[in-house]
């Protein structure tokens, strides 16, 4: 009976020395698992819906843009594979943070406050930000007193507009994506909208939206930033040296000038 026992305790201890082990490695495994090229797999890159010409979808539902090309000719160049998942700028940015994704490619400007919680790659584009209208009686921002205004959230171009917002006696309204917010701009609920110049250069040049830029931020403005991809702080560094890599390199090669050339005539 006594050598029964002493069996189960310790069949009972190595259960729970199973358990434990199980339990660290587990922690282990799921760090790894936070890139998924290391683990065997493919990288997910979380982007934007409508962001053009960095990525959006074309006639057939595929996606394009620059980030997209950038983003598919660096993993050609340093040889892993990936996976898109078009979630919208801020569910990209969340999704991201909870390692529910590898990397972030979405016309995301590089600032301080998001340097808090990501690690990003060297810029691979200069932006500015702007204020556009559809109706002329807007023709500077003191004519916005009183109005609303449209922004996108979680943008450099929101963060101008709310800086100024006081002082030109404007209200913003927050919307998700880029077309929703020219869409009512176009419809007269906002009177005007902030966003990224090359963004709202590339939609007016296409005839998509029937605006026009009324001021722009200098480029030596706080909210001139550069674009970078990003990885969660301290996560995915393997992924984040092959981004750099593979940026060089096809900056060196020309591919970057006849990407961005594709989509931004003036570049």
């Amino acid at each position: 009976m006594k050598k029964v026992m002493k069996l189960i305790v310790v069949g009972a201890l190595c259960a729970m020395t199973a358990f434990v082990l199980a339990a660290c490695g587990g922690s282990s495994s799921s760090d790894s698992s936070s890139s998924g090229a290391a683990s065997g797999g493919k990288y997910t890159i979380a982007t934007d819906t409508a962001f053009a010409p960095f990525e959006y979808a074309n006639s057939s539902g595929q996606y394009e843009g620059i980030d997209i090309d950038l983003l598919e000719a660096i993993a050609k160049d340093q040889g892993f594979e990936y996976e898109l998942n078009p979630l919208g700028f801020d569910a990209a940015l969340q999704a991201v943070q909870a390692d529910q994704a590898d990397g972030v490619i979405a016309g995301m400007s590089i600032t301080d406050e998001r340097k808090k919680v990501f690690d990003f790659s060297d810029a691979y584009y200069d932006s500015t930000v702007c204020c556009a209208v559809a109706d002329s009686k807007y023709a500077k921002l003191e004519d916005l007193k009183g109005e609303k205004v449209a922004v996108k959230k979680g943008t450099q171009s929101e963060a101008w507009a709310n800086s100024i917002a006081d002082e030109y006696g404007f209200t913003c309204v927050e919307f998700d994506t880029s077309d929703i917010m020219y869409q009512d701009v176009s419809a007269g609920n906002s009177a005007a909208c902030f966003e990224d110049t090359p963004v709202m250069g590339y939609a007016i040049s296409t005839g998509n939206v029937k605006l026009q830029i009324i001021e722009e931020v200098d480029s030596s403005s706080e909210y001139a930033t550069p674009y970078g991809f990003a990885v969660n702080k301290g996560k995915n560094a393997e992924l984040m040296e092959k981004f750099n890599a593979g940026l060089k390199n096809i900056k060196d090669n020309g591919t970057y000038d006849e990407i961005v050339s594709k989509y931004v005539k003036s570049k």
